[in-house]
């Protein structure tokens, strides 16, 4: 169970990775990297801004610890690159907790074969395929998108699959 009192505020420029997918991102200054990474948390309920949201803390290989964010977040948020914004982390009290949405459900719910393998992944497998489908902008795209996942789990066609 997360630690209560881990409670942290700071404020934080909008930062971008300057190599691979250069996405958008917010520091975690170290003090307080530390502190969570040592209480064993590697999820927090992060607000910026006023906008909360789960996130898995990332690291760099220099040591840095940070908070991934896109486009549409910081469209949410108000912010931009190089903005600063005000920063409140705890740990997430679900870290495992992901959100399906209602049509990748339905295809689970459709499919008991699928269902099984999808929920023997680790939470990081489960979530990445879920941002996949939950990603989709349209109902039809989620829908195509969670109809092929369901397929892909079931006849053991996924990326890496042997």
């Amino acid at each position: 169970m997360p630690d209560p009192n881990l409670k942290f505020e700071y404020m934080a420029p909008v930062l971008r990775l300057e190599t691979g997918l250069k996405q958008h991102y917010v520091p975690i200054p170290l003090e307080i990297s530390d502190v969570l990474v040592a209480a064993g948390t590697r999820r927090v309920m992060a607000t910026l801004n006023g906008y909360t949201l789960s996130r898995g803390i990332q690291g760099r290989k220099d040591g840095e610890k940070y908070l991934m964010l896109g486009r549409p977040i910081l469209r949410e948020m108000g912010a931009n690159y190089g903005d600063m914004v005000t920063v409140a982390l705890e740990p997430d009290p679900e870290p495992d907790r992901i959100e399906l949405c209602d049509e990748f459900q339905a295809a689970l719910d459709q499919d008991p074969e699928a269902a099984a393998r999808y929920f023997s992944f680790s939470p990081g497998q489960q979530r990445g395929l879920a941002y996949f489908v939950n990603g989709a902008k349209r109902e039809q795209t989620r829908v195509s998108r969670a109809l092929e996942i369901a397929k892909k789990l079931r006849t053991h066609t996924l990326h890496g699959d042997q």
